[in-house]
């Protein structure tokens, strides 16, 4: 077990000592577990079952898994490549919308295959491709924290900022995505308040974005989802502020179910909707995004503790939707501001960077 750290410098995924830990969210906000394994299952398992989510965190942690997974191999540079590439086709099924995910296992085996071809020993291609994980973790954080800054733009004294599920440092290698905007606003001396929703049904606004907001102090105020339209016409709302799981070339944002919804509200109502995510969460050759459909259960339980329907009852259960790139005001990532027409400004950012 990982003792516990402040959420100032929280990295709810990172390499310790040959194996992977993580805080499990499932746990939170009532009890902060973590968790170590040496074992690419186990980290599959983790993934699938959300005790490692967000798109950048599942990213890193499956870039330390297929790290992992060469340390473990035996010495042999053959023997290393086969472990990778089960590793990568491994964690490549846990979770199919976030595009960091499978970003990460393809930085990964590139940098396997480019090891190999320049002729290097066992423990050079072992200890290349564990540096090549810290490194993705090191620049998600890096990258976070100059979205933030880009983001800190566009937020004014004052402001009343509606934001669902979490984009937080729980989501990330740490500090947040659009989370890491508001905390950079908050920590630039504006006044700001933040409106979070429950996020059915998982409840990641209610247990992870209200934890990460008490523990920094951002005054907070939370609602279910569907008194949203109810905050941005009677609580002021000034923005809507979220993160994205996928994000296509022409602006087409995938995000935690519901947020195609806000799009609509923001929209009427006349407030911006922005979105942050790093480069890494968007897919250059996408024509359309895979929705990931979760257990029915999900929707019939309340965190699997509390039936609240009949049993059996047929549920919807989808843990993303697709916001059109029309009722997107602008994508805050780490290299600038996109807006329309997202495929030029988007590509202009993206520049050299994607694989």
């Amino acid at each position: 077990m990982v003792k516990s750290r402040s959420i100032a410098d929280i990295k709810p995924v990172f390499w310790r000592g040959g194996r992977v830990a993580w805080i499990d969210q499932r746990k939170l906000p009532w009890r902060e577990q973590w968790v170590e394994s040496s074992s690419v299952p186990r980290l599959a398992k983790a993934i699938r079952g959300l005790e490692i989510r967000g798109a950048p965190a599942i990213g890193v942690a499956a870039a330390m898994g297929i790290a992992m997974a060469a340390a473990k191999a035996p010495n042999d540079v053959s023997a290393i490549m086969r472990s990778v590439g089960s590793a990568g086709a491994a964690l490549g099924k846990t979770r199919p919308t976030a595009v960091n995910l499978f970003w990460a296992i393809s930085r990964m085996t590139d940098r396997a295959a480019s090891l190999r071809r320049s002729g290097v020993t066992p423990r050079r291609l072992k200890s290349g491709l564990i540096d090549e994980a810290l490194t993705i973790q090191r620049q998600d954080i890096e990258a976070n924290m100059r979205m933030g800054r880009f983001g800190d733009s566009l937020i004014r004294d004052g402001d009343v900022i509606l934001t669902h599920c979490n984009a937080g440092a729980l989501a990330t290698a740490g500090f947040g995505t659009s989370y890491g905007v508001i905390r950079t606003a908050w920590r630039s001396g504006k006044d700001i308040k933040v409106i979070a929703t429950h996020t059915a049904p998982l409840y990641q606004g209610a247990r992870l974005t209200m934890w990460e907001l008490t523990r920094d102090g951002i005054p907070a105020t939370l609602i279910t989802d569907n008194m949203a339209a109810y905050a941005m016409e009677n609580a002021g709302v000034t923005k809507v502020l979220l993160g994205a799981d996928r994000i296509l070339m022409n602006g087409d944002v995938a995000n935690k179910i519901g947020t195609y919804g806000l799009a609509v509200l923001a929209k009427y109502h006349s407030i911006p909707f922005y979105v942050a995510a790093p480069i890494s969460t968007i897919d250059p050759r996408g024509k359309s995004i895979p929705i990931e459909q979760r257990n029915p259960e999900e929707v019939r339980n309340i965190l699997g503790k509390l039936l609240i329907t009949v049993p059996g009852v047929p549920t919807l259960n989808p843990a993303f939707d697709v916001t059109p790139h029309r009722l997107v005001s602008a994508i805050i990532t780490e290299r600038g501001i996109a807006t329309e027409p997202f495929p030029a400004s988007l590509r202009r950012l993206t520049h050299g960077l994607l694989i």
